[in-house]
């Protein structure tokens, strides 16, 4: 299998899945701009989505993906088929009393994540309203993720990585086809969310079938619950949980901040998130959904070599990658937020204020996405233990950091405190994987980072020279003037970046590994 081949696939289509998003978040900033009402979507959308991230695509799919490529390797088509019955089963289970519970329990929850949002207020009765619309959500798309993590294991990339791209587009339908029904229209927002969920299962289930991996569902729960696979996969996600929610600790912590400082600041992070999200999605969602069945694989056979060739690989990828993207965040902020956003209620300050924050979240974008290759190096091995380590060490720092840039910054220093973890993070993780013995320094290096500094440098050379005569803000009433601007913008910076590696002797073949 060539690794550059199928991360072109699975980044193609997860690049379609971010348009998608970007033109999501376009609808709702020219529908509803940002107010009380967009910080209060963001908030109740924060919940069920923090929920995912520790049920469905964290922890869960840490400990269940190298269990499962386990079995598939070494138990056998039918012992594999019972123990994903089993895992659905009681995911389901488990998350439908997870939901119930947080339904009733959306007051406090709320209150909780945004103690700036005054119980009685308006703001805050109508976050609540929305979190228990849209908690459904984590049982449909942990289900989701059961359901991607057994794909991905039989080298099903593709279903997966277009899932959310249906996500997307049913939130965006929902938010032109219900808003002229609800009162207030921005609940629209929130039924698209758990309409969304139940399509992006729907589509899963016809693919589970084609491989015979659909769940057989019974009332057995006992079984279930008693499976020695069920169980290794509850040890495992315990110390995951717990990883998982330490990093989405800080974000909590963080939103809760946000509160404070003044209306529009959630709704401002969000929006630069989204645009962070493209790179970090297409580079690191991408190489961790390839790497980790394929890092699995490598450890149960035995077979360090590999697995060490295959995370230098990863990385190299990523700093060859992720570094131009991270310089381009950070130098035009203030076009790419301008020409993707102002419009309709999405005002000029809005603008600045976004684009700001995308600043901030540009510098720590590489450590982003190399978290993303280094932690499943763990999570293959099966230790979980030292990412949560290292996670409580970066969320401390994190938040002594908060103390020093949100006094400075307001809303962007949160984004520069989450970057300058993120950096922390992948070093610690490198580190640990040094020290265990996991992966050795290859030979090459100083030369690829001396070609990439280059590259970088032209790039940033070019970008300051597109860039500084141009008034995108002012722009406004040129939308497609602006966006052609930005278009010639990037275009030269790719040029520019791209032929100075190939210039000095950077060659896309070199980066076709194969498992």
């Amino acid at each position: 299998m060539n690794l550059l081949r199928v991360l072109a696939t699975v980044s193609g289509i997860t690049l379609l899945s971010r348009v998608t998003g970007l033109i999501r978040e376009i609808t709702i900033a020219g529908l509803f701009g940002v107010s009380s009402q967009t910080d209060a979507f963001r908030v109740a959308f924060l919940i069920p989505n923090l929920l995912r991230r520790i049920f469905a695509e964290g922890a869960f799919s840490q400990a269940f993906v190298p269990i499962l490529g386990e079995f598939k390797a070494r138990r056998g088509e039918a012992e594999t088929r019972l123990l994903v019955d089993h895992v659905a089963m009681v995911l389901t289970a488990i998350l439908m009393v997870v939901t119930l519970v947080g339904v009733i329990g959306a007051p406090a929850l709320v209150w909780l994540l945004a103690s700036g949002f005054k119980p009685g207020e308006h703001t805050f009765d109508l976050a609540v309203l929305m979190t228990r619309l849209m908690f459904p959500y984590i049982l449909l798309i942990s289900l989701v993720a059961a359901a991607s993590g057994v794909l991905n294991t039989w080298r099903q990339f593709a279903i997966p990585a277009f899932t959310p791209v249906l996500f997307n587009l049913v939130w965006i339908f929902s938010s032109f086809a219900f808003s002229p029904f609800v009162d207030p229209p921005i609940l629209s927002l929130a039924l698209g969310v758990a309409l969304g969920g139940i399509c992006q299962l729907a589509m899963q289930l016809p693919a589970l079938a084609r491989i015979g991996m659909l769940p057989r569902f019974h009332l057995r729960l006992g079984t279930a619950f008693g499976d020695e696979g069920v169980k290794r996969v509850m040890r495992k996600m315990l110390p995951a949980i717990f990883g998982v929610s330490v990093a989405q600790l800080s974000l909590i912590i963080n939103v809760n901040i946000a509160t404070h400082i003044g209306t529009g600041s959630v709704s401002w992070i969000n929006y630069a998130d989204r645009l962070m999200e493209f790179p970090t999605a297409l580079l690191g969602a991408g190489l961790g959904t390839i790497l980790t069945p394929s890092l699995s694989a490598a450890r149960a056979r035995g077979d360090i070599e590999q697995y060490g060739a295959l995370i230098d690989w990863g990385m190299r990828l990523s700093l060859l990658l992720a570094l131009p993207c991270a310089l381009a965040l950070c130098m035009i902020a203030v076009p790419l937020t301008a020409t993707l956003y102002q419009r309709g209620a999405f005002d000029a300050n809005d603008v600045l204020r976004t684009a700001q924050a995308v600043a901030a979240y540009g510098v720590g974008l590489v450590g982003l996405i190399l978290v993303k290759i280094l932690a499943p190096g763990f999570y293959a091995s099966q230790d979980i233990k030292t990412p949560v380590k290292i996670g409580v060490v970066v969320l401390v720092v994190t938040q002594l950091v908060n103390l020093v840039t949100v006094p400075l910054l307001a809303h962007a220093g949160l984004a520069l405190s989450t970057s300058i973890g993120a950096l922390l993070n992948a070093l610690l993780l490198y580190i640990g994987l040094r020290r265990s013995g996991n992966i050795t320094a290859m030979p090459g290096w100083p030369l690829f980072l001396l070609r990439l500094a280059l590259a970088l440098a032209v790039l940033a050379g070019v970008l300051f020279f597109c860039n500084r005569e141009v008034h995108w803000i002012a722009l406004k009433s040129e939308s497609v003037k602006r966006a052609l601007l930005l278009f010639l913008v990037v275009a030269a910076g790719a040029f520019a970046y791209l032929g100075t590696l190939f210039m000095t002797g950077i060659r896309l073949h070199q980066f076709k590994s194969r498992v």
